[in-house]
């Protein structure tokens, strides 16, 4: 099974587009939308850029590991909406949030409504988990994916929200305040 358009754009909608490598809001080095396979500190420091092509291949790549791998814990059939949304969640939070979750054990309970309000719960980001409003968008966008049913036509288009990421700018702490504090480490 692979990522539907509609997880595809909440993907690239929700992680936005940078080719020139960063520190994320955790200080996770990172690059294109939201990759952070082989990125480095040092790629960071040196301004590593890509191109819009490079960072396509990079997705593509790192989403098929997120994939298999909600292929691997997710024990009841999915549809292709459930599907993206559990690749979207895991591609922001990685399989062992996932893995780990108690979104995961309801779902391989067959409950899938009270699964589906577990979403929202992974909002918080940062030591001290702090609630971040792009996280709280993205999560209710991947609830609403989950819940979208597929007719016999295929896939009814959901309605996602719009989301609205904060600019760098609207972090209170600055991606170069984050950078200066991770490259000391």
């Amino acid at each position: 099974m692979k990522t539907n358009a509609a997880g595809m754009k909440l993907i690239k909608d929700s992680e936005g587009l940078r080719l020139t490598a960063y520190l994320d809001m955790v200080g996770v080095p990172t690059i294109g939308w939201g990759c952070t396979v082989g990125v480095t500190k040092a790629d960071v420091t040196n301004k590593r850029t890509i191109t819009v092509q490079q960072a396509e291949d990079m997705l593509q790549k790192e989403l098929a590991g997120f994939e298999s791998g909600v292929l691997k814990y997710v024990k009841v059939p999915l549809n292709e909406n459930e599907f993206a949304a559990l690749v979207s969640f895991s591609y922001n939070l990685g399989l062992g949030s996932l893995q780990q979750s108690t979104l995961l054990r309801l779902l391989n309970q067959n409950n899938r409504a009270d699964a589906a309000e577990e979403f929202v719960k992974w909002d918080h980001a940062g030591a001290d988990h702090h609630e971040v409003q792009a996280l709280k968008t993205r999560r209710l966008a991947e609830r609403a994916l989950f819940l979208t049913p597929i007719d016999d036509g295929g896939i009814n288009p959901p309605e996602l929200p719009d989301l609205d990421i904060p600019s760098d700018q609207d972090i209170n702490v600055t991606l170069e305040d984050i950078e200066n504090e991770v490259l000391k480490k």
